[in-house]
């Protein structure tokens, strides 16, 4: 049993089996590639998490936690692009995972993806339906406060979650559905729609540092920049060194940079897409490191100009950077941001949707999901329809029911643990398989994977207790779902049932 938990895919597999007939179509190039990375990160970072991260957690030292999980995420995307060279197929983390750790770990590593990717999309749909009714009241339409949010919410002043008066989010619904239909459409219309947005979000964040730059009052950072103190560490939920919150979550400049990195979550998901680039050995780190340093210098320039802009005190969650202009009375800036904003965030959500049906596909390939389901591929559009619908019906759910905080922090801790396992597993695969062909290489190895396992690590710690609770819990949920299916029906322990049968008969002979 043990021998079966723990194996390894050879690299050698992996590689051939790309050569099959369910694999993807290779049309994606190093400039589209970024352009996927800098959709899935510029947009909820900016236009969303900012505000909660500032006025919850961190006051305008929010800086410097960009400029934290900034530093971590380099650590990770490093390792990342070093197996994205050596392994080019769809499942990242989880691949590399089941290269080096083994399928137990691997199962994990792609349960935890579901996670990041899934609920990620969650979050993002949410915040494009705060976006999309803050423009609408250009034209004095407003959606019914019943159909315009989750039905309930986490208020950080009274550490509860209280009811909000709505049935669900309606917006959030309607957009999920339309980027399921995109995607199903294909990768290839995907990517190019993605790119199209990327300029007009781009555009718009420079237009936000360009114009906000004027409107900064440097006494909002002078006079209490880190009025929560500069750390907020704890561990499993008791403060270690920080303040704390009413419902006792951590407070400080960590505990912000915690939230936040969510803002970075879609570089990795570049990795997802290797199978389909056209020069994966070349394209995928070009792709990942690119997309993270664009989108850090972005993150620092915005985070400073709305807490220059705006007291922290007064900076909204739902739509930060759209109400700092409406506060300073720009109100054509303001809807010119909010449509910019919504045209980002789409683009977030179409990347984060785009990459989990991909890992699911890697996982159907291994026998740990149903093939027949999570491994099929549309005859004519060559996407994983059936996965891609079932992930579209499932954001749905959870961006309409669950609140912005909530499923944010969900999201980072999945991804955290994602990004431990990455930094984990180089160090596992220089030592397993020193020869393999390395297009890519970490730098300044090993310090590059320790520092990204022990930073990720930290952020990990200064997230409040309940994220553990709810890790926990989907883990046992996975678990379950392993030991009734995919252990019995993993392709990994056939072929080695199959191998030792064989070699018994060998020796009979």
């Amino acid at each position: 049993m043990a021998s079966h938990l723990f194996a390894r895919k050879p690299l050698k597999q992996l590689l051939e089996e790309m050569q099959g007939e369910s694999r993807l179509r290779r049309v994606l190039g190093p400039v589209q590639l970024t352009s996927l990375g800098v959709g899935a990160v510029i947009g909820t970072g900016i236009f969303i998490l900012t505000g909660q991260a500032a006025h919850d957690k961190a006051g305008p030292a929010i800086i410097l936690s960009f400029v934290t999980s900034g530093i971590a995420c380099v650590f990770a995307a490093l390792c990342y692009a070093e197996f994205a060279s050596m392994a080019p197929v769809a499942g990242s983390a989880y691949t590399y995972a089941y290269a080096t750790l083994g399928e137990l770990f691997a199962w994990i590593i792609g349960w935890d993806l579901v996670l990041e990717y899934a609920v990620a999309s969650g979050v993002v749909a949410h915040g494009w339906s705060a976006h999309f009714q803050e423009l609408i009241q250009l034209f004095n339409w407003k959606v019914p406060h019943v159909l315009a949010t989750a039905p309930v919410d986490y208020v950080p002043e009274l550490g509860k979650i209280v009811s909000t008066g709505a049935y669900f989010d309606l917006p959030a619904i309607v957009i999920t559905a339309l980027v399921t239909y995109v995607l199903v459409k294909g990768i290839q219309e995907s990517a190019t729609l993605n790119t199209v947005i990327v300029v007009i979000k781009v555009a718009i964040v420079l237009f936000v540092i360009a114009v906000g730059v004027f409107y900064i009052d440097t006494k909002n950072w002078t006079d209490n920049f880190a009025p929560y103190g500069y750390t907020g560490i704890s561990f499993f939920g008791k403060t270690l060194w920080g303040k704390t919150g009413a419902g006792g979550e951590p407070l400080g400049m960590f505990a912000g940079a915690a939230i936040i990195f969510f803002a970075y979550i879609g570089f990795d998901s570049v990795s997802t897409h290797a199978e389909e680039a056209k020069r994966p050995a070349r394209d995928i780190p070009i792709g990942i490191i690119a997309s993270l340093l664009i989108c850090t210098v972005l993150y620092i320039a915005v985070s400073a100009i709305l807490t220059g802009m705006v007291p922290y005190q007064q900076i909204t969650v739902d739509a930060p950077v759209v109400d700092a202009f409406k506060l300073h009375g720009l109100t054509t800036a303001q809807y010119l941001v909010a449509a910019g904003a919504l045209a980002g965030i789409t683009s977030v959500l179409l990347v984060m949707m785009l990459s989990q049906p991909r890992v699911l596909l890697a996982m159907a390939r291994d026998g740990l999901l149903p093939k027949g389901f999570f491994g099929d591929i549309h005859e004519r559009f060559r996407t994983p329809w059936k996965s891609t619908i079932l992930t579209g019906v499932f954001v749905a759910i959870l961006a309409a029911f669950l609140p912005l905080r909530i499923l944010a922090e969900m999201t980072n801790i999945g991804t955290l643990l994602a990004f431990v396992i990455v930094c984990a597993a180089v160090l596992i695969m220089r030592k397993t398989n020193p020869d393999a062909e390395r297009p890519f290489r970490v730098p300044l190895y090993p310090f590059t994977p320790v520092l990204g396992i022990l930073t990720c690590l930290l952020l990990m710690f200064s997230l409040p207790a309940e994220n553990w609770y709810r890790l926990i819990i989907w883990m046992a949920v996975g678990f379950l779902i392993y030991f009734s299916y995919g252990y019995k029906r993993s392709v990994m322990a056939a072929q080695m049932k199959q191998e030792a049968s064989s070699g018994g008969r060998d020796r009979r002979a």
